[in-house]
């Protein structure tokens, strides 16, 4: 019998699989490390779950609708835009991959931004892609002519970042556009805690490509869904290489639920952000903390000691502390730029309390 590495594919073999953030197996954590949203989703979606599964499950016998037509309808109603310009995916992850599947080889580099999202360059190695990377100073200012000029056929682009929590703006997206002979993706996974998003930016450039994911801001990272909005012609691209049922029934039932219930995400949003401001002003006033201005679901800090020290090792020292009172943020100390930060999702009140009950410990350490 064959030895299996000797049949695994060269670029296989180097591959280093994407790494999520750490998830507790046992109950009792304050988990605020992988941005999900620490409020239930709306009781329309188990309503619209437990429908498909009314006649003893009767419906799990049948395929999915292929193109989640019901669900690329309402994506394109809430965007002001056709159905033939949505794509709807397990995940935004599923979308991403699509894209590098389309746009990305040995011979057509794929573009991001570091830091940004750790699964680009999995993706690209997964299809044995060359890459193209431009690295952001401290000041995060959007590096429009170094992207303009990286030569990539597709560039990722975190808008806003992760995980520094930045956002760009629509003019600064435009000027990359303008001058990018590419396809900008802009990954607007945090867009709903955002001031502004690039969605009116379609209309005017066949280049760009959104998306989104319903893993956040409408608590269903457990169901996987997210989207891409684009040119129908990117839109026919992504489903010649996309699976022919890659969303199941139960996902898009309960996406179209979420999805539906507007009001009720409006007010989790609105005390998301809220919650998220108020300890950016704390933290920053109070403790003399250096703190992206974030537009996202999670705050990301440069946590400062008693002595007033800053760090890596001061970062870490927190985080360690933080893991022993059973609480989870994420730490990226790979990075120059990210490696002396943590990043804190926002939970909810009583989460956050405890998050700053115990930095107050550790200062006094």
């Amino acid at each position: 019998m064959s030895d299996l590495s000797t049949l695994v594919l060269p670029h296989i073999q180097k591959l280093h699989a994407y790494t999520p953030g750490l998830q507790p197996a046992e109950p009792g954590w304050v988990k605020l490390n992988t941005n999900e949203c620490p409020y239930p989703p709306s009781p329309r979606v188990a309503t619209a779950i437990r429908a498909e599964l009314a006649e003893d499950g009767e419906l799990l016998r049948l395929y999915p609708n292929p193109k989640s037509t019901p669900l690329r309808q309402l994506v394109a109603k809430i965007h002001g835009l056709r159905e033939e310009n949505v794509l709807i995916g397990n995940g935004s992850d599923d979308v991403l991959n699509l894209l590098v599947r389309v746009f990305g080889g040995p011979s057509a580099a794929t573009g991001f931004t570091l830091p940004s999202y750790s699964l680009y360059p999995v993706l690209v190695a997964i299809n044995d892609g060359a890459t193209t990377v431009i690295e952001f100073d401290r000041s995060m200012k959007l590096p429009v002519d170094k992207i303009a000029a990286s030569g990539a056929r597709a560039f990722f682009l975190t808008s806003p970042n992760a995980p520094t929590g930045v956002a760009f703006s629509n003019a600064e997206l435009a000027a990359v556009l303008d001058k990018f002979s590419g396809v900008l993706v802009v990954d607007e996974a945090y867009a709903p805690f955002a001031k502004e998003n690039a969605v009116p930016l379609l209309a005017r450039y066949q280049n760009l490509v959104i998306t989104r994911t319903l893993s956040k801001a409408h608590a269903l990272a457990g169901l996987r869904v997210g989207y891409a909005l684009a040119s129908s012609t990117a839109i026919e691209l992504l489903d010649r290489v996309r699976d022919s049922y890659n969303v199941n029934r139960l996902s898009q039932a309960g996406a179209y639920a979420a999805l539906a219930d507007t009001g009720y995400y409006d007010a989790i949003i609105g005390k998301i952000i809220y919650t998220r401001d108020y300890w950016v002003s704390d933290w920053s006033d109070r403790l003399g903390w250096f703190i992206y201005p974030s537009q996202t679901n999670f705050i990301f800090a440069e946590p400062k000691n008693a002595r007033g020290e800053t760090g890596p090792a001061v970062a870490k020292s927190l985080y360690d502390f933080l893991l022993t009172q059973k609480i989870l943020v994420r730490a990226f100390p790979s990075n120059a730029l990210t490696a002396p930060f943590l990043r804190i999702s926002v939970g909810s009140d009583d989460e956050m309390f405890a998050v700053n009950t115990a930095i107050n410990v550790w200062l006094k350490m």
